[in-house]
């Protein structure tokens, strides 16, 4: 028992540690890590330039690079829709942590690691509060300290500096391979009298979900919707597509034979509250199916009457051997009949119903008997429960 307990305990701790796996093809993952040595190459190079130019001899002396661009490199190339890569994310987080880094030397003093866990933490505080979280922006805050960096300007050259040309180059580099950047992380309002396509969810309850979430979610929240609304698409198609006509069909089925009157078959059909009735022989098999338009059909021969009087006539069961007006159901029945099979998805057999008006179904089982009727009431219900 105890060997049984250790090994799920360790199998629970893989299952929670193991990395997903990533859901990113060769050709973006080349993508990424082409634009981000891009980057860093570009805003070294010009960086090295521009402190030659401005500060001349002293260039030399002077840091042209930071580190922590490097993983700013990583968000805007790698996850470019991120809220975390967005550009005053990167060039605000970065810059606003290395003065929170300067101003924690200035203001405090102790060891290394008490102003390095001040820095990181205001570091962090001020970009919640300026809508620029951006992790590496911890980074810089710490390497301020690290370093024993005072001078206010190291912020604005290399940090700014170096944060502001990786913007660019991710701008250009992402649009031109196909990727939007930056990205608005705001959603646009409909216009008026411009119709969406009908969701599950709406920007309400999306809200009260990330509010009750209340976690950092590094996807932005169009992006979010997208998705959800994507899979839920996709669910249901999935679902539509194993749902069988067996499922969801109506059985027993109401039936009546060639020979049945007009009389009797119209009361079936009011009794019951349907509107079509299956005509089947002595072995269930389909030989037609009768509607209440085929006896509203039939009743047009009187035009000299009323609908209801010329009904009533119909249904009126003749009293000589011999009558020109139909009399059983045989004679008024539709005798070409589209049936379905008992397994045959749902999804195959919607066209029927929306584009040829049809509003019920009749569904066949082993050597073409009838097992059961489709009807628009179950097509509803089907839609529901695939939903």
């Amino acid at each position: 028992m105890p060997a049984t307990v250790a090994r799920s305990a360790l199998q629970s701790l893989w299952h929670q540690l193991r990395p997903a796996p990533m859901q990113v093809d060769l050709r973006e993952r080349l993508r990424a890590s082409a634009g981000a040595g891009l980057g860093i190459l570009l805003a070294g190079l010009i960086t090295a330039a521009a402190a030659r130019g401005w500060l001349g001899a002293t260039a030399a002396a002077s840091p042209w690079l930071v580190a922590p661009l490097g993983a700013s490199a990583v968000l805007v190339f790698c996850v470019p829709a991120s809220p975390l890569a967005q550009p005053w994310s990167v060039v605000g987080g970065n810059t606003l942590s290395a003065l929170a880094g300067i101003a924690t030397l200035h203001l405090l003093h102790g060891p290394v690691w008490a102003l390095g866990a001040v820095a990181v933490g205001s570091a962090i505080a001020l970009m919640f509060l300026l809508r620029c979280l951006h992790p590496p922006g911890g980074a810089s805050a710490l390497l301020m300290v690290l370093t024993g960096t005072t001078a206010w300007g190291f912020a604005a050259l290399p940090v700014a500096f170096n944060s502001l040309l990786l913007v660019l180059v991710g701008t250009a580099y992402n649009r031109l391979s196909g990727r939007r950047y930056p990205h608005a992380q705001v959603s646009l309002p409909v216009a008026p009298g411009v119709s969406a396509t009908p969701q599950r969810f709406g920007e309400a309850e999306l809200d009260a979900v990330l509010s009750r979430y209340n976690q950092v979610l590094d996807v932005p929240r169009d992006d979010l919707a997208e998705l959800l609304h994507e899979a839920e698409l996709l669910g249901y198609r999935n679902r539509m597509q194993v749902l069988r006509c067996s499922e969801v069909m109506t059985q027993p089925v109401i039936t009546v034979v060639y020979g049945t009157s007009l009389e009797e078959a119209w009361d079936l059909l009011r009794q019951h509250q349907i509107k079509a009735l299956p005509v089947v022989d002595r072995v269930q098999r389909i030989v037609g199916i009768v509607t209440r338009s085929d006896f509203l059909r039939a009743a047009e021969a009187g035009q000299h009457l009323g609908l209801a009087a010329r009904l009533q006539s119909l249904l009126k069961p003749s009293t000589t051997t011999h009558s020109d007006k139909p009399e059983v159901v045989g004679q008024i029945m539709t005798r070409h009949v589209r049936v379905a099979s008992h397994d045959r998805p749902v999804s195959e057999v919607l066209p029927y119903f929306a584009a040829s008006g049809h509003h019920h179904l009749p569904i066949v089982g082993e050597q073409a008997r009838l097992v059961g009727i489709l009807t628009q009431t179950d097509i509803v219900k089907a839609l529901t429960h695939a939903a």
